[in-house]
């Protein structure tokens, strides 16, 4: 998981549901990221000085079943301008991981055990956007296919597979 650390907090009576093993299709659908990340900050939680906020990446869209994230390409490149692939990576994790905290629910946190990425084009520019989606929401298991795609032509850059281990905090 990213360096913020936490446990999910409410965003609405329909985004936590229970820890019961689900189909992706089921379960609470994305909402707005605020209503969490306050709760977060409420409970001391800051992501100031994570390796979220150095990037620039922005939570656009949060659930338990699908999380978008965007990071700005600028600041994020490797020396030849391009788009860093640590930078897709991290940005993959950091999409998936805040999902998987939603499914935890309150009390519980989601740590990234393992990340697999593939790299098939570069940006150079503008933001790149990641969509995680659930494949697997279990007790303990959350697993997430996660694409990451230039915001201007939604051409994919990255494609990545992550499990996060939910656990009690």
């Amino acid at each position: 998981m990213s360096r913020s650390r936490g446990r999910a907090g409410v965003v609405t009576p329909d985004t936590l549901g229970g820890m019961t093993d689900t189909s992706p299709a089921e379960g609470p659908a994305a909402t707005d990221p605020a209503p969490l990340l306050e709760q977060m900050r409420r409970e001391g939680y800051s992501l100031e000085g994570t390796l979220i906020e150095r990037m620039g990446i922005e939570l656009v869209e949060l659930g338990a079943r699908r999380c978008v994230a965007r990071m700005p390409v600028a600041g994020n490149t490797q020396p030849a301008g391009l788009l860093h692939g640590g930078a897709s990576a991290a940005l993959a994790e950091t999409a998936g991981s805040f999902a998987a905290m939603v499914h935890g629910g309150p009390g519980r946190l989601a740590v990234g055990i393992e990340l697999s990425a593939s790299h098939h084009a570069s940006a150079t520019g503008g933001w790149v956007v990641a969509t995680a989606e659930a494949a697997h929401l279990g007790r303990t298991l959350a697993v997430y296919g996660v694409e990451v795609r230039r915001e201007d032509d939604a051409r994919l850059l990255c494609s990545a597979r992550l499990t996060c281990l939910v656990r009690e905090r």
